[in-house]
């Protein structure tokens, strides 16, 4: 392969195919409740993201069980992630996250993905999840979502923190040894692709552990909706997200995992998403630019560890 992939990196790691189960719990986020802001970010829906999800009110237990015994014989999967992955879930109390990260610990589950911002991990938040994770002996990581590395982007999404609060975020994850997963958006129409390029170098010096670059996609009833309809911003062509994600590739640690490189949504709910294809069809595209440009992971990955200084080597 000529990028680190998330289901072979979960195969070496737990020694089978295991497979993410979505969580919903009955949290929101501090930029809808006005703790940040108001309305949340200007591309989250009603839902969130949680368009496959179970209703949040069904307990924590019962939405894995039922959806493993649907999912394990299907994908002839026996481990699975329950993955926390809708608004904040770590946007509560400390002993509510404990709690919830506790009832997900049902047979079968090997990990636990909690889906958040940066402005919602604190110590204490730390502390909860290092004693279920001693507890039960349970793989936990966390999921960032920052977008864009760019302020004035971060801005225009309504997004309610900026750069200084996901390094600081990543800091105090990666001191407790927990893995790291950094959300990006790649395609975003604020963002040159120098943006997306530095992301890489950024999440390479951060020791990031694994990266989700997400398509854009917009959602009908949204902010982002009312700006795309009135002509605010135009979508950049899929040979521009192509490329875009190719460099990034190019720059980032050999050791980084890809997740994804497209997002989903519900053809019917959005008024574009992934330029009318498949997300997979999009992957694929990028699957071929990398071979016909010869391009593996980490080709470029060569400003660390003082570079200015090789000329004295």
């Amino acid at each position: 392969m000529r990028y680190k992939t998330y289901s072979e990196a979960l195969k070496e790691r737990f020694g089978e195919k295991v497979y993410k189960i979505p969580v919903s719990v009955p949290l929101s986020c501090p930029n809808r409740d006005g703790n940040c802001g108001n309305g949340g970010c200007t591309f989250c829906g009603e839902v969130g993201t949680g368009f496959e999800n179970l209703d949040a009110e069904i307990n924590i237990a019962e939405q894995l069980i039922k959806n493993m015994a649907y999912i394990g014989p299907k994908y002839k999967a026996e481990k699975f992630i329950a993955y926390f992955n809708n608004f904040t879930n770590t946007y509560c109390t400390p002993s509510t996250l404990e709690k919830q990260l506790r009832e997900a610990c049902v047979p079968g589950v090997v990990g636990l993905c909690i889906s958040t911002r940066p402005d919602c991990i604190s110590e204490a938040q730390l502390d909860a999840m290092a004693s279920v994770q001693n507890d039960h002996k349970v793989e936990i990581s966390v999921e960032l979502g920052l977008q864009s590395i760019n302020w004035h982007t971060l801005e225009k999404l309504n997004r309610g923190h900026g750069l200084a609060e996901f390094v600081d975020a990543v800091l105090r994850i990666k001191r407790r040894g927990f893995r790291v997963c950094g959300h990006l958006i790649g395609n975003l129409p604020w963002d040159e692709a120098s943006d997306l390029n530095e992301a890489a170098r950024l999440f390479t010096v951060l020791g990031i552990d694994e990266v989700k670059i997400h398509t854009l996609y917009i959602l009908k009833n949204t902010v982002l909706a009312k700006q795309y309809e009135a002509g605010e911003f135009e979508m950049k062509p899929v040979e521009d997200y192509v490329a875009r994600v190719v460099e990034f590739i190019s720059l980032v640690s050999p050791n980084m995992v890809f997740q994804r490189f497209a997002g989903r949504a519900p053809e019917e709910e959005t008024l574009f998403c992934n330029w009318g294809m498949s997300w997979w069809k999009v992957k694929d595209l990028i699957d071929q630019e990398l071979e016909a440009l010869n391009v593996h992971q980490g080709d470029k990955c060569t400003y660390l560890n003082g570079p200015a200084l090789r000329k004295f080597e």
